[in-house]
């Protein structure tokens, strides 16, 4: 039985040209008339505790508009979304796990998959979406082993457990991010939101960086009990979640070649209040973009800059100046986390700082005759379950001069 799941989607609209990619070998694509852009996360993560040890792995097949038979076996597909595994913390600006063969794990779709993605619009680069077709569309996601079998190749009884069976609508030549999702983590329901993206129609500034914040979390997480969250380390303050209301504030340093220690600051951007964010996993509403200048540095030239960028959320009524926790730690009650972006998310700025770890906003690359260039970009970051996710989105560059 179809299981009812609400979906809502925020409308936009924009024209895009329909562009494919080739891999290595030959791969023969199905032309897709008047096509949607799509692409999927998966934002399950699984806790191995005493109470949770009989859960299901969230590992998953996407399916859309799939073939299910009368005793309940999916059989076939129009789109298959296969070894769908829960999503990296950044998402890079171009489609970074093709051509991997160190797993058949996918961290979101299309991903690994070889398939028809979408074109550079307005100077965006969407090569991160798939074509799929517009209009209404069965979307199935199955859990399965977590192996290397193609989940049409799986035994038949391996074939029909279901965590979401659910029907999208999707315009045509749109842009939209599809989300997988728990709603509530005491009951453990889940659900999908589907956001119809805007970023690639707005008036956007070349010289600013552009950012967007969602909390994605479930109902009920940050007032859980610490023992049913993820023990990782790398979490640091996110670790216990960010209460339901939060200000977000933004700090800007000058030079992420120097990790070991904070640094200066950029005058003007240090703990600047940028915007609020709400919890919410039903309304699929785009939050409104801030942004901050690219070259606002001191040792910036207009060609690079080392720049980076720390966030902190607060819970309203606390801000930089009347923090009462302490650097380092780490269970602030969903009160106070903060995320530092800087070089490729894998340093660490001090060993008493308390703020996890992304990629800069920045995009430093060999472009025409400069090695490297900075580019601004268009992020968003989603906060879910005690983590946050960083998706970039890149425009046209000039290529390298050699």
């Amino acid at each position: 039985m179809m299981k009812r799941i609400r979906v809502i989607i925020a409308s936009a609209s924009m024209l895009l040209l329909v562009l494919g990619i080739v891999g290595c070998t030959k791969v023969e694509y199905t032309q897709i008339e008047e096509p949607a852009y799509l692409r999927v996360f998966n934002n399950l993560n699984y806790v191995q505790t005493l109470d949770s040890k009989d859960d299901k792995v969230p590992f998953f097949c996407m399916l859309i508009n799939p073939v299910v038979g009368v005793d309940g076996t999916l059989s076939e597909a129009e789109i298959v979304g296969d070894f769908l595994d829960k999503r990296d913390a950044y998402a890079p600006p171009y489609p970074s796990h093709i051509g991997s063969n160190n797993s058949v794990n996918n961290p979101e779709y299309p991903g690994k998959n070889n398939v028809l993605v979408g074109p550079i619009l307005n100077g965006f680069d969407l090569s991160s979406w798939a074509q799929v077709p517009s209009g209404k569309l069965r979307v199935v996601f199955a859990y399965r082993p977590k192996n290397t079998i193609p989940f049409f190749q799986l035994e038949p009884h391996l074939r029909k457990d279901i965590l979401i069976d659910t029907v999208i609508n999707l315009d045509g030549r749109e842009v939209y991010t599809l989300h997988l999702l728990q709603t509530d983590f005491v009951t453990k329901e889940h659900g999908v939101l589907l956001r119809q993206e805007n970023f690639h129609k707005l008036s956007l500034s070349d010289s600013l960086v552009y950012v967007n914040f969602y909390n994605m979390s479930a109902k009920g997480f940050w007032q859980a009990d610490a023992t049913l969250k993820d023990d990782d380390y790398k979490l640091a303050s996110f670790k216990s979640g960010i209460k339901d209301d939060m200000n977000v504030f933004l700090s800007l340093y000058e030079d992420q070649s120097k990790p070991s220690h904070i640094g200066a600051t950029v005058p003007g951007f240090k703990g600047k209040y940028m915007t609020s964010v709400k919890r919410n996993t039903n309304l699929a509403t785009v939050s409104p973009y801030v942004s901050f200048p690219l070259w606002a540095g001191s040792t910036a030239d207009g060609i690079m800059t080392p720049m980076w960028q720390r966030f902190d959320f607060f819970v309203p009524g606390m801000d930089m100046t009347n923090n009462p926790f302490y650097a380092g730690e780490k269970n602030t009650g969903g009160n106070w986390a903060a995320v530092n972006c800087l070089q490729n998310g894998k340093v660490a700025v001090t060993s008493g700082d308390n703020g996890t770890l992304l990629p800069n906003l920045l995009v430093n690359i060999h472009s025409g005759k400069d090695n490297p260039k900075t580019f601004a970009t268009v992020n968003t970051l989603e906060v879910v379950n005690g983590r946050i996710y960083l998706t970039t989105i890149q425009r046209k560059y000039a290529p390298p001069i050699y």
